[in-house]
């Protein structure tokens, strides 16, 4: 990345809008402004070695930050490319240094996509070329494959493109499956099909490119129906609720809820991976959004009216416990707030 691009993201700030909801834990008077800087020089690697893409991130029970990166694998067209990446794509992070701990994956994935990490410490993955969902233990043993290797279906034991996965507390799941289908499947722990709800369209319960999945507090689940510019909200059976959807929402790629303890309590972080190429329109906007329980926008990093992420595009997010975001995309940052 050019040294003016680094310097552009380094710095942002978040505007807050007045919400008529409770008010955010720990957050300042509507109309403050809070400051989020990104942490220079982190993540921390060896040298020589690079990212590539971030597909994911996640914090893990010990606070260690987990990423999912495609190594220099780039997603160029319709036909993914099944050929396992050679170098390790999970990477286990200090959260304060940015150091890498461990790192497990080589020769096991094609097309990193979701990752989310359990109470158990547990570290679910999708891959988008293999059309797979998997389970691994915090060191990498693999404890569960759903899915048939590269073979799209849309019956119980096939996925077409999985995006993401969300984790029950009674250890049951959500998969959200993604660019080759539009449904949201629920699965019990030991990986029986229990429930499978949506099909391709723009009404309620309908998904254009369902790209993540997320757990509420409250038993809702959140899916971020990313070509419709919405998040939809359902019960666990799978029963529309509502949906979040405006123009400072943009485009969701992924969700988070904000930790207890943090200025992001009771609030969910959005990523908008913004509109245009990916990969190539860096003018396209992107951001991070903070919204309420509501759905009532209360934030987003931004500066001077520009966007400060744009050169990040978010893809995926998450939040460690002591509030600071980390932002997965075109590559992978943190960013304190305050």
């Amino acid at each position: 990345m050019l040294p003016s691009l680094r310097r552009a993201v380094c710095s942002a700030a978040v505007l807050l809008v007045p919400l008529a909801a409770p008010r955010l834990a720990a957050q300042p008077a509507a109309g403050a402004l809070l400051t989020c800087r990104e942490v220079p020089g982190w993540p921390r690697l060896a040298a020589g070695d690079t990212l590539g893409m971030v597909s994911g991130v996640a914090v893990d029970p010990a606070g260690h930050v987990v990423a999912f990166r495609r190594a220099g694998r780039r997603w160029e067209s319709d036909t993914l490319d099944m050929t396992p990446i050679a170098r390790p794509t999970v990477l286990v992070l200090d959260a304060g240094s940015g150091a890498v701990l461990r790192a497990w994956g080589a020769g096991q994935f094609a097309m990193p996509h979701g990752l989310t990490v359990d109470r158990a410490g547990n570290v679910w993955l999708t891959d988008v070329a293999l059309n797979q969902v998997y389970k691994f233990s915090a060191t990498g043993q693999r404890l569960l494959t759903l899915g048939e290797r590269g073979v799209p279906g849309r019956d119980a034991a096939h996925f077409d493109m999985p995006t993401g996965v969300a984790v029950a507390e009674d250890g049951s799941f959500y998969v959200s499956d993604g660019y080759g289908n539009a449904r949201v499947l629920h699965f019990a722990a030991d990986g029986r099909l229990l429930r499978q709800w949506g099909d391709s369209g723009a009404g309620p319960g309908q998904f254009r490119l369902v790209h993540g999945v997320a757990l509420g507090p409250e038993g809702r689940v959140y899916v971020a129906d990313r070509e419709n510019e919405r998040v939809q909200l359902f019960d666990t059976a799978g029963r529309f609720v509502g949906e979040w959807r405006s123009d400072a929402l943009g485009k969701p790629f992924a969700l988070v809820g904000g930790p207890a303890g943090t200025p992001w309590a009771g609030a969910w972080l959005v990523a908008d991976g913004g509109r245009g190429d990916y990969f190539d329109d860096a003018r396209a906007r992107s951001g991070v959004v903070v919204v309420a329980p509501d759905g009532a926008i209360r934030a987003r990093f931004s500066e001077l009216g520009r966007d400060a992420l744009a050169p990040l595009r978010p893809h995926a997010l998450a939040v460690g416990g002591d509030g600071a975001v980390y932002v997965a995309g075109l590559r992978l940052a943190k960013f304190i707030c305050r």
